[in-house]
C-alpha cells in the first residue's frame, strides 16, 4: 500500500494538519451520505471488498482522496498509486504487468487508484483500458474535473462514475471540533479554545471544502500565543486572519462554470431575479471576465424576452458596451441593472422559435424559389428577365398594407405570444389575417385597410 494512504506513525507538525486529519474508517468520514450513508451501493461494496472499477469524481477537499485510503485499507487486493502528473506510459505497464503476475502466482487482486486522472493524455488512458477491461486491475482514479469530458468514453464505460459533493456546513464543523480534539494526529496535544462565530467564519469560508478549513485552523492556531493559562483563543480575528478570502470552486473552463452560466441563463428566463443577481455576483467574485457574462445577457434578451419587450435587447446591449468600457468592478452596476430587467421583464421564445424552425426546413426541406415579383430590379436586364414585374408597394395603400405572395407556399414560422408588447403584434397580424380572409372579388382597391 503506498505511502500516500498510510496515516501510521504520523507526528503532529511532519505533515499538514489536513492530510494527518484524513479518516482510517468509513465511520469517521464526513459527509457524502448519498453514496455512502447505511444501505448505499457503494458503502455495501466497501464493506464487502467488492470494488469495481471507480471514477471518484467532485470539487477540492471533497473526501477523494480520503475515501480512495480507506478503501485502501478495507480491501485484501494489493493496493498501490500511480501519480497522472509524474507518471507515464512505462510507468503503467510497469504496474499492470506486476498485476498479472500477482494475479497468475496468488489469484490476488490488484486496485490501482490514479490521483488527477484527468491529467492523463489519451495515450496513458488507452494503455490503461485493456487491463480494466479483463480485471487484470480494478482502477480507482480521483478528479475535479468532469470525467465525460477529460477521460475516454471506453475507460468511462467499464467504471462507476461516483460524484462527491462539496461537503455541507455540519460536515466541516465536525472535520474540524475532530482535529481539535484528537490527540493523536489532530491538535488535541494544544489546549484550543475556538469560538463559535470563528467556526462559523471558517466553515463558510470554506464554502464545502474541508482541506480549506483545515489549513486556516492550522495556520491560525500555530501562529497564535497561548494565554496565561496554556490556552489558545481560536476567535473571530484569528479566523479572519487565517482564511482572509472566501475560495469558492469555479473554473472558468471546467463544470462550475458552465453549472453556474447555465442556472444564471435559467434564472433571468425564469423570471428569478434573486437567483439570477446571486449568481453574476458568484461569478464575477470568482473572476470570471464581464465580457463573457454580458455576451449571455445579450443572448437571454433576445432569446427569452425578444419581442415581448424590444427594450430589454437594447439595454443588454448597452450594458455590453459599458462592461466592456468601463471593467471591473463598476462593471457589476449596468450588468445588474440589465439582469433584474430580464428577468422581471415579459417573455416570448417566439423569434427564437421561428428562426430554429425555418432553420431546419431549410435544412431537410427544398429551397423554395423566391416570387418573381419580389426579385431584385437593380441590375440591368432584370427587367428582361421579368423581376418585379407586378410588385406592390405597401406603402403606396392605405394602412400600407397590401395583400400579395410572399412565399410560394404558405408557412407559419412566427407565432407571437399575448405577452407584453407581442401582444400588439398579435393583434395586429391577426387583424391583416382577418381582412385578408373577408377580402372577396368585389372589393374595390379602396377598400378601407387595417391601421
Amino acid at each position: 500500500m503506498s505511502g500516500l494512504f498510510e496515516n501510521d506513525n504520523i507526528t503532529p507538525g511532519s505533515v499538514p494538519l489536513a492530510r494527518r486529519m484524513r479518516p482510517d474508517r468509513l465511520e469517521d468520514y464526513a459527509g457524502q451520505e448519498h453514496i455512502l450513508g447505511e444501505g448505499k451501493i457503494l458503502r455495501r461494496a466497501i464493506d464487502a471488498d467488492r470494488i469495481s472499477s471507480l471514477i471518484l469524481y467532485g470539487p477540492p477537499g471533497c473526501g477523494k482522496n480520503a475515501l480512495a485510503g480507506i478503501i485502501a485499507r478495507r480491501t485484501s487486493a494489493v493496493f498501490t498509486e500511480i501519480n497522472a502528473v509524474l507518471s507515464g506510459v512505462d510507468d503503467i505497464r510497469k504496474v499492470t504487468a506486476e498485476a498479472k503476475e500477482r494475479r497468475v502466482l496468488s489469484g490476488n487482486k490488484t486496485i490501482v487508484f490514479i490521483d488527477e486522472i484527468h491529467r492523463f493524455n489519451k495515450a496513458q488512458q488507452d494503455a490503461l483500458l485493456p487491463d480494466v477491461e479483463n480485471g487484470v486491475i480494478i482502477l480507482v482514479g480521483a478528479t475535479t474535473q468532469n470525467p465525460y469530458f477529460y477521460i475516454n468514453s471506453a475507460l468511462i464505460s467499464r467504471s462507476i462514475v461516483v460524484q462527491l459533493e462539496p461537503l455541507k456546513n455540519a460536515a466541516i464543523a465536525a472535520v474540524v471540533k475532530r482535529a481539535i480534539t484528537d490527540k493523536e494526529k489532530g491538535l488535541g496535544y494544544l489546549k484550543i479554545s475556538i469560538k463559535d462565530d470563528a467556526l462559523d467564519h471558517l466553515v463558510n469560508s470554506a464554502d464545502g471544502d474541508a482541506r480549506s478549513a483545515l489549513n486556516a485552523l492550522e495556520l491560525g492556531v500555530l501562529t497564535s500565543k497561548p494565554g496565561a493559562d496554556g490556552v489558545i483563543i481560536f476567535d473571530l480575528a484569528v479566523a479572519e486572519e487565517s482564511i482572509r478570502r472566501k475560495k469558492i470552486v469555479y473554473d472558468k473552463d471546467g463544470d462550475e462554470h458552465y453549472n453556474t452560466i447555465s442556472a444564471f441563463i435559467k434564472s433571468m428566463r425564469g423570471s428569478n431575479p434573486d437567483a439570477a443577481i446571486y449568481y453574476l455576483a458568484k461569478m464575477l467574485y470568482a473572476g470570471e471576465d464581464p465580457r463573457f457574462i454580458a455576451r449571455r445577457i445579450v443572448i437571454c434578451a433576445s432569446e427569452d424576452v425578444g419581442n415581448a419587450d424590444p427594450q430589454a435587447l437594447i439595454l443588454a446591449n448597452a450594458a455590453l458596451s459599458v462592461a466592456e468600457f468601463v471593467g471591473m468592478p463598476e462593471a457589476k452596476i449596468p450588468l445588474a441593472q440589465a439582469v433584474v430587467y430580464i428577468a422581471c421583464a415579459p417573455k416570448s421564445n417566439a423569434a427564437y422559435a421561428a428562426i430554429n424552425a425555418a432553420m431546419e426546413e431549410m435544412e431537410k426541406m427544398k429551397t423554395l424559389e423566391i416570387p418573381r415579383h419580389l426579385r431584385s430590379t437593380g441590375y440591368s436586364g432584370s427587367k428582361n428577365l421579368g423581376n418585379g414585374e407586378g410588385y406592390k408597394y405597401a406603402h403606396d395603400h392605405e394602412g400600407h398594407f397590401v395583400e400579395q405572395e410572399y412565399l410560394p407556399e404558405a408557412k407559419t414560422y412566427y407565432n407571437p405570444t399575448t405577452q407584453g408588447y407581442e401582444a400588439k403584434m398579435k393583434a395586429y397580424l391577426e387583424m391583416l389575417k382577418k381582412y385578408m380572409n373577408n377580402k372577396t372579388p368585389s372589393n374595390s382597391e379602396n377598400t378601407a385597410r387595417p391601421r
